[in-house]
């Protein structure tokens, strides 16, 4: 098993250290509260270093233990952590029970140990427990994640795949060369349909394949199908879910340009905000009437708001913006690398 799949969190990250500290002085002030003392503050001072030491120091011993752990299963670490902890509990409070108060009959002594360890195991079994219900939740919306993304790569609409083939067809006897180029854009693109839905991909393996896409589209619309980049200030190295910015791209033709004698012009821009990168596609707006004869466009949109919240976080989202006359998707995405996920990992 892989690290990143044990249902324990990474007690060498900062944020779950202070999760755990945070939690155990919350049970300190239970503790405190259930047992009236003269001196509150005093008994909560006590009572509060001594959970604070059983709390890191498991967090400690997980944390180095962590690699050994996975090869357990989630079952094996689940045992063996909660044995841990006990044995935790049991040596900080057989030293602290000496420390404190060295003249306590032993019978005194080993009944605070029983009653230590007696918390710690309830404690640390709803918390063992609550772990596993939030690993077992984020698991099924990975694979519903996955699930979606596989039914947006299985989207692409048959009439674009016949449209694609036939203008190829066409060309092959007097423009060979734009017959080649299709065709290895039409394969780029089944490429990516076809790839594992739970990876990440960098900004410029997107706007590549959107590039490769209309240019395939141009070739059967021809000077209907106008396109303007402006990506300068995006940094290509940026990691997004697969298949985010094509099916946009195809939204746009399918609803904005076909649908128009004229033809029109899509419009993709890009600029950074400090961590928060900027992705827009503009494209002119069908009349309502042919709108909805086409169908609404939401499926993709919302698919891809879905996979970009579990890919990326609450900081990613995608925006729409309808004037009437022109119609924007905005995708706003935080600039997370390669490097940024193999630290994650570790």
């Amino acid at each position: 098993m892989r690290k990143q799949d044990l249902f324990l969190p990474d007690f060498c990250h900062i944020r779950s250290v202070f999760a755990l500290v945070m939690t155990g002085q919350l049970l300190a002030f239970v503790l405190t509260l259930a047992a009236p003392s003269d001196d509150l503050w005093q008994s909560l001072s006590l009572i509060s270093l001594f959970v604070q030491w059983i709390v890191l120091s498991s967090a400690a011993l997980l944390c180095v233990a962590r690699g050994w752990l996975a090869r357990l299963g989630n079952a094996g670490a689940a045992v063996v952590s909660y044995a841990l902890v006990l044995l935790i509990t049991a040596v900080v409070s057989e030293l602290g029970y000496r420390l404190l108060d060295q003249a306590t009959p032993v019978e005194l002594r080993h009944g605070f140990v029983l009653r230590s360890l007696a918390i710690a195991a309830i404690v640390t079994a709803v918390t063992l427990r609550y772990l596993y219900v939030v690993h077992e939740g984020r698991q099924r919306m990975a694979m519903e994640a996955a699930a979606r993304i596989e039914a947006l790569q299985a989207r692409i609409r048959p009439h674009f795949l016949f449209n694609s083939l036939n203008t190829i067809a066409s060309m092959i006897s007097y423009a060979p060369a734009k017959a080649e180029a299709a065709v290895e854009d039409l394969a780029d693109l089944f490429r990516a349909s076809l790839g594992k839905p739970d990876r990440l991909v960098t900004l410029d393996q997107e706007i590549k394949l959107g590039e490769g896409y209309l240019r395939m589209e141009a070739l059967r619309l021809g000077e209907r199908l106008a396109v303007e980049w402006r990506l300068d200030d995006l940094p290509r190295d940026a990691l997004l879910p697969p298949l985010t910015l094509q099916p946009l791209l195809e939204n746009a033709v399918y609803y904005g340009i076909e649908p128009s004698v004229r033809g029109g012009v899509i419009g993709i821009d890009g600029w950074r905000d400090g961590q928060l990168l900027h992705l827009r596609v503009r494209n002119p707006r069908a009349d309502a009437a042919t709108s909805a004869r086409r169908g609404g466009s939401g499926m993709a949109q919302d698919n891809i708001r879905q996979r970009l919240g579990l890919a990326l976080g609450t900081r990613a989202s995608l925006r729409i913006k309808d004037s009437g006359e022109e119609y924007q998707v905005e995708l706003v995405l935080p600039y997370r690398t390669t490097a940024d996920e193999d630290s994650n990992r570790r």
